[in-house]
């Protein structure tokens, strides 16, 4: 078993730094290795390299070795951030012992803290990875279905950090990750606000509840209907914003306040 869990240990740090290698040489591979990584800085393209960096290593070791293989894989991408991490830094010499993020926040809140911190907001990343699978499945047939507005991801799933200035090593790494996290998850928010206003535009009883989802879910305050109202006033509202056809005829039902439904002086264009 600890060959097991060696071996997928050394593939997967080998594999995370070829794969890096790769990533950095594209741009330097003249003008088809620009557009090639300018591509892979975005989805669809961005979905693969995240895959290969993360899920992609523990399923391969779960499959082929269980348990070990997946710690295995585990460790081998520990190691691997690491190693990377070191050299990206002994690149960037000036950069390194300039001004930087991760020395500002060691020294707020301690650099043991700090660092066990932003490893431990690593075991978010297969939550990230399902919901960005669920905009891929559960999502695209609702827009066929009740019409639900389709979205280009590469407008939110996408990377650039990488080319700010200065960010180098440990930096870089996670906000290349916080990059990637936000753009899936308000890309999920926002077709939640579709799902949400659609089927069930009705205020929570909590007041409180309704205050703190109000910022991801602006219809809470911007028409869906106080929770001690009663059916025909929701009726009313959706016979309003979903009339057949769509809210402009083209056959979309957008969430109340999406940027489709343009107004005039204040007027909802879906109002009718």
């Amino acid at each position: 078993m600890i060959m097991h869990f060696a071996v997928m240990f050394l593939l997967t740090l080998v594999g995370v730094l070829v794969g890096a290698g790769v990533l950095h040489g594209l741009p330097r591979a003249g003008g088809v290795g620009r557009r090639v990584s300018e591509g892979m800085c975005r989805a669809p393209l961005l979905d693969v390299v995240v895959t290969y960096f993360t899920v992609l290593p523990w399923g391969c070791g779960a499959a082929v070795y269980g348990w070990m293989g997946f710690w295995g894989a585990l460790a081998g991408q520990v190691a691997g951030v690491l190693a990377w991490t070191l050299a990206h830094e002994a690149a960037h010499p000036a950069a390194r012992r300039g001004p930087r993020i991760v020395h500002v926040l060691n020294r707020s809140v301690g650099r043991w803290r700090n660092h066990a911190a932003v490893w431990w907001t690593a075991l978010a990343v297969p939550v990230f990875w399902v919901v960005r699978v669920a905009e891929y499945v559960v999502y695209p047939p609702l827009t066929w279905l009740v019409g639900l507005p389709r979205y280009r991801a590469s407008e939110w799933v996408c990377v650039s950090r990488q080319k700010f200035r200065g960010l180098v090593g440990h930096d870089l790494i996670w906000c290349l990750y916080c990059d990637w996290m936000t753009g899936v998850w308000s890309l999920g928010s926002e077709m939640l606000r579709n799902v949400e206003s659609f089927w069930c535009p009705i205020r929570f009883d909590s007041a409180k509840k309704c205050a703190n989802c109000r910022v991801d879910f602006p219809d809470i305050e911007g028409g869906w209907i106080r929770a001690d109202g009663d059916m025909s006033e929701v009726a009313a509202l959706m016979e309003r914003r979903y009339p057949p056809g769509g809210f402009d005829g083209s056959g979309t039902n957008p969430w109340f306040g999406h940027p489709a439904r343009l107004s005039v002086e204040g007027k909802s264009l879906g109002d009718g």
